[in-house]
């Protein structure tokens, strides 16, 4: 079966919004990609309408089984992080009302599933997720790239139903992280 994954990376300005489909043998596939964008110059309350209008559509459209949200975190900017929590709220309560589950993510997790490192920086990220997905150009702006990671963190961290293959035919085509986690995952079992 293939899990079809919502990534959401949650902000005020920017609200990116990525979705993949990732099979049972972690193959990750980009099936859309965007950037909700709301302005400053308006109300708070029509900025988060944008964003929950915007959602109810992706969510409509591609009907994933679940939602991955990038998890707030405290930063020094008091505004940034309100404006992040509403975003994420708006996000979260639009798969709550789908009944469609909803998993939180840190960004040091998201960077560690996609890269091997989770103190990578945003355009490590972006080149391994361009890599992962098989994709021609990089997703632009980084809050796009950012959500198709937080949807690639999740599948993989949840299991989509196989490790990967670590040697062997494939085997070439995986990112060091994957290869780790496949690995680390072998060795979890044959320790059972």
């Amino acid at each position: 079966m293939t899990l079809r994954v919502l990534g959401v990376d949650p902000g005020l300005t920017r609200c990116g919004i990525g979705v993949v489909d990732v099979e049972k043998n972690r193959r990750a596939t980009m099936v859309a990609v965007g950037v909700v964008g709301t302005s400053p110059d308006e109300s708070l309350d029509q900025r988060l309408l944008l964003i929950a209008t915007s959602i109810d559509d992706w969510l409509d459209r591609y009907e994933p089984h679940v939602l991955a949200v990038e998890r707030v975190f405290s930063q020094l900017n008091v505004s940034t992080v309100m404006g992040v929590a509403q975003a994420s709220g708006v996000v979260i309560a639009a798969a709550a009302r789908r009944g469609i589950p909803v998993a939180l993510h840190t960004p040091s997790e998201v960077k560690a599933a996609v890269t091997g490192s989770g103190t990578s920086n945003k355009d490590a990220v972006t080149k391994l997720v361009t890599k992962i997905l098989r994709l021609d150009a990089p997703p632009r702006p980084a809050d796009a790239a950012d959500a198709l990671a937080l949807a690639i963190t999740h599948a993989w961290r949840a299991g989509s139903g196989a490790a990967i293959a670590t040697t062997g035919p494939g085997s070439q085509s995986l990112t060091p992280a994957q290869r780790a986690w496949a690995e680390a995952e072998a060795k979890a079992r044959r320790a059972r």
